[in-house]
């Protein structure tokens, strides 16, 4: 795996399949990037992209970064959106830096495993990361995710051609990426640990010296002291107040272990497993793609060693494998969850080019049939996706149905209505309806927060407890009713949307008790009904 002819014959046939020049790359690049672009527009914001857009709206750049303390992401990405919105505010403007930096983060990756594998195993690894399901989804989310990919895989293709080159300006430039990629997700610490030792193994067994070893001792010493802040600013200060066990417990539980409960063993089997189902969006395809990976490492490491400047197969191996193992580990610790959760999607970069790997040593004589049938299980995993974690389908994000959703409020409650809704339906109203926040960030929190929302008013629930429960509606209701002294049989309008109801069936019956015989539905993660205080 030392170069990219090492590992691979050839034939004239499958040199006209996988072309050594752009055309076919870029193109599928183009159309990579055209599906993310039709994505973008098309759906309507989650709950949590709109938390990261409220949370931008602050007056200067001190208040912005202050926002940014409570929450569980470096300040970076907020920061930068804080400056973005200035420009614009539709969901598509917003989202169109996070499309761009995912789609440039693939071409890096491919860029890197041309320098360390072979041309057919870079055009296989841009094949998987371009139509990715859950890595697509990532690309069109107003989130940080897209940026530390890129960041990430700028980090590691700038670091290989530092090293092959001995070159202290590349190596700096990774450095530069890195500590990018530290400010805008916690998951860069496990990137950096990882380029960090793959790298001094390059260093001890290369002629790296003089300038380039000082670079990177210094890329090294930044990105530490970065990692430092920013535990003691931010990642201290939310363990204090037990952010990261409330994630551990609610929507992260099947991404941490928990002692008492299951075995440890068990617990990374599943996660395991789970983390390769969450990057095809299909269970089958998941297990194939973990198989692929195991034979990739095994591949890698029995391949004979190579002197030369290119990274050996056994390094390689371990830039595969280390971050898997370590990730692992902090899971089966609650440190940082592991398994099918986008909090993990970091693990691309190592994951796609060893897959890569695999497929492009499997021989036939038919490359066009290996070619075929990596695009028809990707096309499946796309039209027929069964996710992990929070997931919306489609049709049922398609912003139509919150336009609808919208104006039908705006149309049959009206001026002086009652909104009552949980957390994250109330940050998709703060976006959509009300204009400004209507949910409360910070300071005292209550059951309920009032706020206006144009000619109406909106009582939103504890963020802390998140969403609607079927068992505690009725006393959310009486809470609601005591706290702001409203008479019974006052109408109010419910609206819930975003990922998720507890009990949803529940939920709804429990709506009928409180004369509401039938929803207004707009798809499957958005409903509105008028129901009366008890």
């Amino acid at each position: 795996m030392a170069s990219p002819t090492q590992n691979e014959t050839v034939s004239p046939s499958s040199s006209t399949l996988w072309n050594s020049s752009l055309a076919l790359p870029l193109s599928l690049l183009l159309f990579g990037l055209a599906i993310r672009l039709y994505f973008a527009h098309v759906f309507f914001l989650n709950p949590d992209e709109a938390l990261h857009y409220l949370l931008s709206l602050q007056p200067d750049l001190q208040a912005t970064y202050q926002a940014t303390l409570p929450t569980s992401h470096p300040p970076l990405y907020i920061v930068f959106l804080h400056y973005w919105g200035y420009l614009g505010s539709s969901e598509f403007f917003l989202r169109l830096p996070s499309v761009l930096a995912a789609t440039a983060f693939c071409w890096m990756v491919f860029r890197w495993v041309k320098l360390v594998a072979t041309e057919s195993a870079a055009l296989i690894c841009l094949t998987l990361l371009l139509f990715s399901p859950s890595l697509i989804y990532l690309s069109t989310e107003l989130r940080q995710y897209a940026f530390v990919l890129l960041f990430s895989g700028a980090a590691l293709l700038l670091l290989e051609l530092g090293l092959t080159r001995n070159s202290p300006r590349f190596i700096m430039a990774s450095g530069l990426a890195l500590w990018l990629a530290l400010l805008t997700h916690y998951s860069a610490v496990l990137v950096a640990l990882t380029l960090g030792l793959y790298a001094l193994w390059r260093i001890t067994s290369s002629k790296i010296h003089g300038a380039t070893l000082i670079a990177w001792v210094a890329a090294q010493f930044t990105a530490l002291t970065i990692a430092l802040v920013l535990f003691k600013t931010q990642v201290l200060q939310l363990k204090l107040r037990g952010r990261f066990a409330m994630a551990a417990e609610t929507y992260l539980k099947r991404s941490s272990f928990h002692a008492g409960q299951e075995h440890a063993i068990s617990f990374v089997l599943r996660a395991t497993i789970r983390l390769f189902h969450y990057f095809f969006s299909q269970g089958a395809a998941g297990v194939a793609g973990l198989l692929l990976f195991l034979a990739a490492i095994v591949l890698l490491v029995r391949d004979r060693p190579q002197q030369n400047a290119f990274a050996s197969s056994r390094q390689l191996a371990f830039l595969m494998t280390f971050p898997l193992l370590v990730n692992c580990a902090l899971g089966l610790k609650d440190v940082y969850p592991y398994g099918g959760t986008r909090h993990s999607s970091y693990l691309a970069i190592f994951i796609f080019p060893a897959i890569a790997i695999a497929l492009a040593r499997l021989t036939t004589t038919r490359q066009w049939l290996k070619a075929a049938s990596i695009g028809f299980v990707l096309l499946l995993c796309n039209l027929v996706p069964s996710p992990t974690g929070e997931y919306i389908r489609h049709r049922d994000q398609n912003r139509k149905q919150m336009l609808s959703a919208v104006n039908f409020l705006q149309k049959e409650a009206g001026p002086g209505s009652l909104i009552v809704t949980d957390n994250q339906g109330g940050l998709l109203l703060s976006y959509y309806l009300c204009g400004s926040k209507v949910v409360p960030f910070s300071g005292v929190v209550q059951h309920f927060s009032q706020a206006p929302c144009g000619h109406m008013q909106v009582f939103s629930l504890d963020p802390r407890q998140w969403i609607f429960h079927a068992g505690t509606f009725s006393n959310d209701l009486l809470a609601l009713k005591a706290a702001f002294k409203l008479p019974s049989g006052q109408r109010l309008w419910v609206f819930q949307s975003g990922w998720l109801v507890d009990n949803e069936a529940d939920f709804r019956a429990e709506l009928k008790q409180f004369g509401c015989p039938a929803t207004h539905d707009f798809g499957r993660n958005i409903l509105a009904c008028e129901i009366s205080l008890p």
